[in-house]
């Protein structure tokens, strides 16, 4: 049977309604903002090295908080580059020209499937600088039929990924800068040899870390690094057993 998540949890393992208010931050998205590394750097060339594309098609592929909003912001303020909303892009592609676009998550936001096919056409056609963004590869988009696959696997396609401690040590002092807090690196250390490796992970784990904290009213210690990662783990364990679920015990 299927083991549920603590009732006084929820899905991030915080415990629910013992928390203090979160006060609001804005993440620092600015160029110089972007933490490149080993796992990130050709895609930064690529937003870097616009206008003076060969396609284009741009693909920017990452997990969440893998760098893939900043960089379509850096885009942005570089190019002056319009962010498509999910109903404008059939409205775009007929009235055509070569201002550049951002369409982000498109795999998980709903875009109107004819509209994204007429678009990615007359970018093609047209030369007209168009950044997409997805957390899935191609392939693994869920669209109708294949003819906005064929056209999207014609981008230029990069991917975003940690790949070292210090990567994600970085994330985390970046992160927690956002935020205006400074924690003691021995604290970053211990959380990095401990977590699941993931850019989305560095990202709960802060948010987690800094609620605590508030809770408790203090500094972000150690003991509140290990708490954040001990609830972490409840809640994955109980998402786990709920992926391993099949049905009913036989027994």
């Amino acid at each position: 049977m299927a083991t549920p998540a603590r009732p006084d949890m929820d899905e991030t393992g915080a415990a629910r309604g013992q928390l203090a208010f979160e006060l609001p931050h804005v993440p620092a998205q600015g160029e110089g903002d972007f933490l490149v590394g080993e796992g990130n750097a050709l895609a930064h060339g690529r937003i870097l090295a616009f206008p003076h594309w060969s396609e284009p098609l741009t693909l920017l592929i990452g997990a969440a908080a893998s760098g893939k909003s900043h960089l379509a912001r850096i885009f942005a303020d570089r190019s002056g580059a319009h962010f498509a909303g999910v109903d404008e892009l059939e409205a775009l592609a007929t009235q055509g020209g070569q201002h550049p676009l951002i369409v982000e998550d498109v795999d998980r936001l709903g875009y109107d499937e004819a509209g994204l096919f007429h678009l990615l056409n007359q970018s093609m056609r047209d030369q007209r600088a168009i950044l997409l963004t997805a957390r899935e590869e191609v392939a693994q988009w869920p669209l109708a039929t294949d003819d906005v696959r064929s056209r999207a696997r014609r981008a230029t396609a990069f991917s975003l990924e940690m790949t070292d401690d210090i990567q994600l040590s970085q994330m985390f002092v970046k992160l927690f800068g956002d935020r205006q807090i400074k924690v003691d690196p021995r604290i970053i250390g211990y959380l990095v040899a401990r977590m699941e490796r993931s850019t989305e992970e560095v990202a709960i784990l802060a948010d987690l870390m800094d609620r605590l904290a508030l809770a408790k009213g203090t500094a972000i210690t150690r003991s509140i690094a290990a708490d954040a990662l001990d609830r972490r783990a409840v809640a994955r364990g109980a998402v786990q057993h709920e992926q391993d679920w099949d049905g009913p015990n036989d027994e």
